[in-house]
């Protein structure tokens, strides 16, 4: 089911279902702005840690916020002779979290993207630790603190030259929303007011706490005792329209 964030006239939003769980009375929380601030910050929280098992969960269909207005990419120019590119927000300020896909256009008058390769910076002989200066179409991409470095270095410099697939932060709430809904699939929505309502519990010792808790486990799992939370699952599998295939691994031996 889907739910808005305040729904003072029928009772069905993320805060009214929260005032419910933990014992408030109607208007409790709606009606006092501290504790709606209180309740709004728990639920961004929540966000994060749905974000954090979506991401994890997902295969190569990514999971992104449905409340953003543009698409998780990201293209910034190509600089002659410049190797490293910050990426810390997008264009509307939303904070990065990860990079899992690079691309550029190979040259100065390429109109079409190739991907490029990733390796690790510190293992590989590349000029972040060489020092080398050599330039040339990049084929490939190292990622260190909020930045990524080519190698080699371009030889040549093109308008969004550099595109970049990324995960993002959610589009959080404020205390003034109320149509506002969780952009994450409607099932979920519940976990938005479950998530905090534990959390009064737990730190009032309400008798409330264990069946909240259990709530939780079930949609998040407990990795201690093997339970695979409904988040988890259904981010791993809802890529129907791509055929399982079994890849044999390389083994060396030594």
């Amino acid at each position: 089911m889907s739910i808005q964030f305040n729904d003072t006239t029928t009772y069905k939003g993320l805060v009214q279902k929260y005032e419910k769980e933990v014992g408030f009375n109607r208007g409790d929380v709606s009606g006092n702005t501290d504790r709606l601030k209180e309740f709004t910050a728990d639920c961004n929280v929540a966000f994060d840690d749905f974000l954090a098992i979506a991401i994890q969960a997902s295969g190569r269909w990514q999971y992104d916020d449905s409340n953003h207005t543009d698409y998780p990419v990201i293209t910034t120019s190509l600089v002659s002779g410049q190797r490293d590119y910050p990426f810390t927000i997008d264009g509307s300020s939303n904070l990065i979290l990860d990079i899992y896909k690079v691309a550029i256009l190979p040259s100065s008058t390429a109109t079409l993207y190739q991907g490029i390769d990733p390796i690790d910076e510190l293992r590989t002989d590349t000029d972040i630790v060489t020092g080398n200066t050599d330039g040339g179409s990049p084929f490939s991409y190292g990622k260190l603190a909020n930045d990524i470095f080519l190698e080699p270095r371009p030889d040549y410099s093109v308008s969004a030259g550099l595109k970049v697939f990324i995960n993002r932060e959610p589009s959080y709430f404020v205390y003034t929303d109320d149509t506002k809904k969780p952009g994450v699939p409607g099932l979920f929505h519940k976990y938005f007011y479950l998530k905090p309502a534990r959390e009064y519990a737990r730190i009032h010792s309400l008798s409330c706490y264990e069946r909240l808790n259990n709530e939780i486990i079930k949609l998040e799992g407990d990795e201690e005792r093997g339970i695979q939370g409904e988040i988890a699952k259904y981010f791993a599998r809802r890529e129907k329209d791509v055929r399982p295939i079994i890849e044999y691994e390389e083994i060396i031996y030594q």
